[in-house]
């Protein structure tokens, strides 16, 4: 019976469940615990499983560039950004709120990261997150528009429950491509949130944009129900050499 046990639970696909049962029963036995807190202890354990192994699919497929936590980010480093203010949006709550973020600051200050590990707690909790550079989403439109798939693209990447656009502002993008972002970000106004990193302070944002009506209409939607978060500081690109002056400094040579 034991046997048939592991066989029907397999056929339903339990996670690992031989070792597991074997030892379990073994506890039970012992225990004198009763078959309905066994049943729900096995299920309980299985419904984490599937939980954990559906939200590692989800951060798998969200193209995210590398994984990053809140935890690794240096606070005491880049002191600019308010540790309080972040592990509150790690609630995920501006997603409920269909709130938007963008990161603003130098290069080198941890934008990317805080987007990302915020971006990882989302598709964690199963909620369908995407990654881009801003220059690729604008090219992946741009190709479906030559294409005359334009309005199937903007669907797809206006379903996203949390959409981050990485680095808008590195590049120049023209009128047309400003045009299509304008679409995109029309789109998810007030339907789903998105994540913006930006070097670019948005007054310069008509500049990046080839066009200061198309670059004040993308503004004017991200920035309605928005958080941001400005950061100012030393590059994380450059941090080992700080690390190694300050430890000259510390130890000066004779």
């Amino acid at each position: 019976m034991y046997a048939q046990l592991v066989n029907n639970l397999d056929e339903l696909g339990f996670t690992d469940v031989e070792p597991y049962l074997s030892e379990y029963l073994t506890k039970v036995s012992k225990e004198g615990i009763s078959v309905l807190d066994a049943f729900l202890h096995v299920s309980d354990r299985e419904i984490l499983l599937r939980n954990h192994r559906a939200a590692q699919i989800q951060v798998s497929v969200s193209h995210f560039p590398y994984i990053k936590t809140l935890e690794e980010f240096d606070y005491h480093f880049q002191q600019s950004v308010n540790k309080a203010e972040i592990k509150d949006l790690a609630t995920l709550r501006f997603l409920d709120h269909k709130e938007n973020i963008l990161f603003y600051g130098t290069p080198g200050t941890g934008k990317t990261h805080l987007a990302t590990a915020i971006g990882i707690e989302a598709a964690k909790k199963r909620n369908i997150t995407y990654f881009i550079t801003c220059h690729d989403l604008i090219q992946t439109l741009r190709k479906a528009h030559d294409e005359n798939r334009l309005e199937a693209r903007l669907k797809h990447f206006a379903k996203y429950k949390l959409l981050i656009i990485d680095e808008i502002g590195y590049l120049p993008v023209d009128k047309t491509g400003a045009n299509l972002l304008f679409q995109l970000i029309a789109k998810r106004y007030e339907h789903n949130s998105t994540i913006i990193t930006t070097n670019q302070p948005f007054s310069k944002w008509g500049e990046v944009f080839s066009d200061s009506m198309l670059a004040n209409a993308i503004l004017d939607r991200l920035l309605h129900h928005s958080h941001v978060i400005k950061m100012v500081g030393p590059s994380y690109r450059t941090k080992d050499y700080y690390d190694l002056v300050d430890v000259e400094d510390q130890n000066p040579s004779r």
